[in-house]
């Protein structure tokens, strides 16, 4: 397999269509297999979520309910999730499967796992003559384990191949993925178009209804009071936060993910849609999208699947190689850019999924568009300036290992603090 090929295969496999916040809707996944497995009343339902897993499912609202929590999620996929819809598992959900599932609550139980991998759900179902053991880890569909009654129906091993994504990335730059990404035939990556016309729709259901905080609605109410411009940031901003407020909202249509988030890959295609349009350079906007959504994959490569910094900073670096291309198709001016992203938005902390998630994809997008402006100033951070370097890549990496070493201890420390509030 060429180079190319294996680009082009971890896109497809990074860039795919899901309902819901990908940690609640992993949860679901489970809980619906073991009822496949089960084939019997259930008496009780017992979940050990990762600590990363257990912070991303304790806020957000679980697709087509008005409910949150990991509890409602395991409910909600035990009463109507179909496995084989994978991260669209809820996707026919009704009001009375969230009443079912509301019914069910009391035979939820919750224990937090340690010493596992930070994307990990255990679920066990218990009925009156079988129980039922379901593992998921390392990625939002990767089954591990299917158990029933201490019977191993299913045992897969996380191989190499899984890891293959970070061993390719670690044989290449960002020019390199720049590169690639400008010089693909336009035919092989025709599919990322599908990005746009998911999170489009996501976009504009956001603005249609109060989801979530509105910031996507609040912003687009304040251009008639003229307390904002009707600008090109403010659209960006207003219709990729309208996405972000109506996923975190619990709406049900699918988002087309990046890297297993669906608000990264909002991030990473909205911005890029913008202003492809607002350039009339729609014909470039496909390459503009596979830039955008490859750099975001080549960042999140270097990071765990979880961690305590908010990944759609590194997804809004995406996005901005994908504007930054558009408006110059210069290599000079997306990698000045992204230097001076990382020097702006490093710290925004992952404080688990939830509305809130809106207001980070807002930051990002504008500090996007702030990166640009003084690229094309030819204006960058200086490389002896905190954890900015000279080059790019050595920029990328500082923020990788700061996420990945570091932030650690400030993981446990929101987690610990979610947990005080009994939000779970």
């Amino acid at each position: 397999m060429t180079l190319e090929e294996q680009i082009l295969q971890i896109v497809k496999q990074e860039v795919k269509p899901a309902i819901g916040c990908t940690e609640p809707i992993s949860t679901a996944l489970a809980c619906a297999i073991i009822k496949e497995y089960l084939q019997e009343d259930l008496k009780k339902l017992t979940l050990f979520p990762s600590g990363n897993l257990l912070k991303n499912t304790m806020a957000v609202t679980i697709p087509n309910t008005s409910s949150s929590g990991i509890e409602m999620a395991a409910a909600m996929g035990y009463v109507c999730g179909d496995s084989k819809l994978g991260l669209e598992v809820l996707k026919y959900a009704t009001p009375q499967d969230e009443q079912a599932a509301k019914n069910l609550l009391s035979k939820v139980a919750v224990y937090l796992k340690k010493n596992v991998p930070n994307l990990y759900i255990e679920a066990i179902g218990e009925s009156e003559n079988n129980i039922v053991k379901v593992i998921i880890e390392h990625e939002h569909t990767f089954i591990k384990l299917i158990e029933k009654n201490q019977k191993i129906l299913l045992h897969n091993t996380y191989t190499q191949q899984n890891y293959s994504q970070q061993e390719i990335f670690k044989t290449l730059n960002l020019e390199d993925i720049y590169n690639l990404a400008c010089s693909i035939d336009e035919e092989k990556i025709a599919f990322i178009a599908d990005s746009a016309v998911l999170n489009t729709a996501l976009s504009q259901e956001g603005l249609s209804k109060d989801y979530g905080l509105k910031i996507g609605r609040t912003f687009q109410k304040h251009i008639q009071s003229q307390l904002v411009p009707n600008d090109l940031m403010t659209q960006i901003l207003i219709q990729t936060t309208a996405a972000s407020d109506a996923r975190m909202g619990g709406a049900p249509l699918p988002a087309m993910t990046n890297s297993g988030s669906g608000n990264q890959g909002i991030t990473a295609t909205i911005p890029v849609v913008v202003v492809a349009k607002h350039l009339q350079k729609e014909k470039d906007l496909n390459r503009a999208l596979f830039l955008s959504h490859l750099t975001a994959i080549y960042i999140h490569s270097k990071l765990p699947k979880l961690s305590a910094l908010c990944a759609v900073t590194t997804a809004g670096i995406g996005s901005y190689a994908g504007i930054a291309w558009l408006f110059t198709k210069e290599f000079k001016t997306v990698s000045k850019g992204i230097c001076n992203m990382i020097g702006d938005i490093s710290g925004i902390l992952c404080d688990g999924a939830g509305s809130g998630c809106s207001m980070k994809v807002s930051t990002t997008t504008q500090a996007a568009f702030k990166a640009l402006l003084l690229a094309l100033e030819d204006s960058t951070i200086n490389g002896k300036e905190g954890i900015v370097a000279n080059k790019v890549d050595e920029s990328i990496q500082n923020l990788c290992d700061i996420a990945s070493k570091s932030m650690l201890n400030v993981d446990s420390q929101i987690l610990e603090i979610m947990m005080s509030k009994n939000l779970h």
